[in-house]
């Protein structure tokens, strides 16, 4: 028979009301799809990595329907680097020749789609791979770009190569798998009209497939805490018409911009809301889901 301290216990009362104030929260999101573009920083950190598969398959296990997006653009570079392969960038965007898709498809719907789906298996998960082109989940166009010339000064299209954009997403493949109790963890690669492969911006993509299955919500996980406003202050919650204003006055700029535009599109096409959050933050998807005030910037309709 063993005796607890005034302090243990009170630290199991401590995780008891954690627990109890997460109910309300599993209950709002009962069977409910959550997508969440993974990438970034927590992608790199074993550490992080091992508590973003305890969360995905918590969520799992408190009766959601959360599906996994990554990116990979660091190591695609790497692979790229380690086999001689030089990229080509215009306006700053990668141009994604035949050579390059190939090591795209091998990077992300091999090894690291293949590493999240074992992290999240060693969690207790029960985790598939999958790419845009099982089932043909998602169908995409040709990506186009334009730029201006300083010479002529004139718009020119920029040719990307095997750059695409989402077309159409087939949410059947997604039900089925929903269905026999699996996270799907999906790779951006995925096949055009036209029958070639193509890479496709994560966020994007992200995107795309919560719309077409009309998430409650649709979380970015980051290297940084959210938007901020002019003084640097994390913003909690934002509406479209806020953000606009944000990106008119300069406020929101740079990457951040293609971010908070994918969650527009994203709100348009039918997810209740989107966020970003920190992915440098131990458990960020926890604390997003299961707190009132959330871990990162909140935008609704």
């Amino acid at each position: 028979m063993t005796t607890s301290t005034p302090e243990s216990t009170e630290a199991m009362l401590s995780r008891a009301r954690i627990i109890s104030e997460a109910l309300p929260y599993m209950q709002r999101y009962d069977d409910k799809t959550i997508v969440v573009k993974y990438g970034g920083h927590a992608m790199g950190n074993p550490d992080l990595a091992r508590a973003f598969a305890r969360d995905i398959v918590l969520l799992k296990q408190s009766g959601m329907k959360p599906i996994v997006v990554h990116g990979g653009g660091p190591q695609i570079g790497a692979m790229l680097d380690k086999l001689g392969i030089k990229s080509e960038f215009k306006n700053g965007l990668r141009v994604t020749d035949r050579a390059t898709m190939e090591i795209v498809e091998m990077v992300l719907a091999g090894s690291i789609n293949k590493q999240i789906v074992s992290a999240l298996n060693a969690e207790g998960g029960r985790a598939i791979g999958l790419c845009g082109k099982d089932g043909n989940l998602v169908t995409v166009e040709k990506a186009t770009r334009t730029m201006r010339d300083p010479d002529s000064e004139t718009e020119k299209v920029i040719d990307l190569g095997f750059v695409g954009e989402p077309k159409v997403v087939n949410p059947a493949v997604l039900d089925m798998v929903a269905k026999e109790d699996l996270i799907p963890v999906v790779a951006p690669v995925a096949p055009g009209v036209d029958g070639e492969t193509y890479n496709v911006n994560a966020d994007t993509f992200a995107g795309a497939i919560a719309g077409a299955l009309h998430a409650a919500r649709l979380l970015f996980l980051t290297d940084v805490p959210g938007v901020l406003d002019s003084t640097g202050q994390l913003l909690k919650q934002l509406t479209r018409a806020e953000a606009q204003a944000l990106i008119a006055d300069g406020t929101i700029s740079g990457g951040m911009i293609p971010k908070v535009e994918t969650c527009f599109d994203a709100l348009k096409r039918g997810v209740d809301a989107a966020v970003i959050v920190n992915g440098k933050t131990a458990h960020a998807v926890l604390l997003e889901i299961f707190t009132e005030t959330g871990a990162g910037t909140l935008i609704r309709r």
